[in-house]
């Protein structure tokens, strides 16, 4: 334990250095603004906001290793409210189901505005990643088992097996919910083969994550990578301290979530709040685990598993986690593929932009026949004063 938490003693460090931007407007904040008003504010957003607040028909399933895993499906509207008709023509969506698949550290609510825009357009399933959000922890892990990606995809193949056993599929993913599509590809290439006539690979990657620098100067970078692992391996043997000082440190940690998550500046405060409230609802010792299996992914090669479907990969060009090096990296993989990079827009995109992540996926919807074209998106709020779009070829 000594060792571990000699380790956790460069925490401070770097963490530190990670914070530093977010530091300094939260030390004007706290010149100008009392900390019960701030408290306060804080309590006003969760309260105005509904961001989160879609709930579909519940359901779960078991994983291979017996964790249960949450997931939620919007189902379409009866035709003519359920009353048949023999002339009447079936809708495009009827057999389409879309599978939305979550990032690290957030929950299947993250995709809340384009479910809202959604919802009568297609059949849709969003589920939670294993020890994320609703679904259990995972027991394989609690066992001593690392988290693999490849463990995801089996999941997600678990998912799919219990809301959609048959009929075409659009699978949707963000951030580790892209590496998820990857390994479900790679490791059941006849289902997409079969089944799949989409792919939405939205701030993702299929390889290389070891070289991110998350906008870090790269002196000192090679130790930080080093001593990260067994940092948040001796953070996460101690949760209730941890998650304690998470809360007294809570301006500083809403600071760094806006600062890795976010482009721009004019990201509506509420949505800004919705993103730290599904940060800091994954407790510190999920994070830690999931962490090191980020490392070593490497789905470069299952990527042309995706070949034949239409692709959309969708970037943000401020984005630290995943940067746009990384879609472009998949473009080139799949020439094929639609690349858009948002301008001034960084990891959360579906929730900094949502109109244009939304836009992009009803226009994928459509090239794969899964809605009429044009489509019948809508659209469901604003997170910003705008975006533009640049086409990545």
């Amino acid at each position: 334990m000594s060792e571990n938490w000699r380790k956790a003693g460069w925490a401070g460090a770097a963490i530190g250095v990670i914070a530093a931007g977010a530091a300094a407007g939260v030390a004007v904040e706290r010149i100008t603004v009392g900390r019960g008003i701030r408290m306060k504010a804080r309590l006003a957003l969760d309260a105005a906001g509904d961001y989160g607040s879609l709930r579909g028909t519940e359901g779960t399933c078991r994983a291979e290793d017996g964790t249960e895993l949450y997931y939620e499906t919007d189902e379409l509207p009866e035709p003519d409210g359920g009353k048949k008709r023999r002339l009447r023509r079936k809708s495009p969506a009827a057999g389409v189901t879309v599978v939305f698949c979550h990032g690290y550290c957030l929950s299947q609510d993250s995709w809340h505005f384009q479910r809202a825009a959604l919802r009568g357009v297609v059949r849709a399933v969003y589920w939670d990643q294993r020890s994320h959000g609703r679904s259990a922890r995972g027991l394989a892990q609690a066992d001593g088992e690392p988290v693999t990606i490849d463990q995801l995809g089996r999941d997600l193949k678990a998912v799919i097996d219990a809301t959609a056993p048959e009929g075409p599929l659009v699978l949707v993913g963000h951030s580790m919910g892209g590496m998820t599509l990857m390994a479900l590809a790679e490791q059941f290439p006849e289902l997409v083969r079969d089944r799949v006539l989409g792919v939405a690979l939205v701030g993702t990657s299929s390889g290389r994550l070891d070289e991110v620098t998350y906008g870090l100067p790269s002196v000192g970078l090679g130790a930080v990578r080093r001593l990260l692992p067994g940092v948040l391996k001796a953070l996460g043997s101690q949760v209730e301290l941890v998650e304690k000082g998470r809360r007294a440190t809570a301006d500083l940690f809403a600071g760094m979530i806006k600062l890795y998550s976010f482009g721009s500046r004019d990201v509506d405060p509420g949505v800004a709040r919705f993103a730290e409230r599904l940060i800091e609802a994954t407790p510190i010792d999920v994070v830690a685990e999931f962490y090191p299996a980020f490392q070593t992914h490497d789905k470069s090669a299952a990527l042309q598993h995706f070949a034949d479907v239409p692709v959309t990969v969708v970037a943000g060009d401020r984005d630290m986690i995943t940067p746009s090096e990384h879609s472009v990296a998949i473009k080139e993989a799949l020439p094929a593929a639609e690349l858009v990079v948002l301008e001034s827009t960084g990891h959360l995109m579906m929730l900094e932009r949502p109109d244009i992540v939304t836009g992009l996926l009803g226009d994928l919807l459509a090239r794969t026949g899964a809605v009429p074209a044009p489509t019948n998106v809508g659209a469901h709020g604003r997170s910003t004063a705008g975006s533009t779009a640049q086409p990545g070829g």
